[in-house]
């Protein structure tokens, strides 16, 4: 029989560090809009991948992962104090494009459709 802990976990990382960035981030540049659209954390609980997809151009998706990055270990310390683990993970902030990319194609599918 499966277990459901893993999916629970991550869903529970996803809404803490969303939470976090909403609420506990004081950086102006981490209030842009940033989505954690997904996370995925190793069985032994060592690392977790956070997925995370920013609103704007490249170069601010690009600004926007390495502030993140920089500050994993407040993220890190935060879910710590806030979950109740034997382990902490270690965080790695992932930029996920598949938002921009699916929007670029709805609006590659729009003009045609208007041609």
């Amino acid at each position: 029989m499966p277990s459901h802990r893993m999916p629970r976990l991550n869903d529970l990382i996803r809404d803490e560090i969303s939470e976090l960035l909403m609420h506990q981030t004081r950086d102006p540049r981490l209030q842009r809009m940033i989505s954690v659209t997904g996370v995925e954390t190793a069985p032994d609980l060592t690392s977790s991948k956070i997925f995370v997809s920013v609103l704007g151009t490249d170069e601010e998706a690009e600004e926007t992962l390495k502030l993140m990055k920089r500050a994993s270990s407040f993220f890190r310390r935060e879910l710590a104090a806030r979950l109740n683990l034997r382990r902490t993970p270690e965080l790695d902030f992932r930029l996920d494009k598949s938002i921009a990319q699916g929007a670029r194609i709805n609006l590659l599918l729009r003009e045609i459709q208007s041609a």
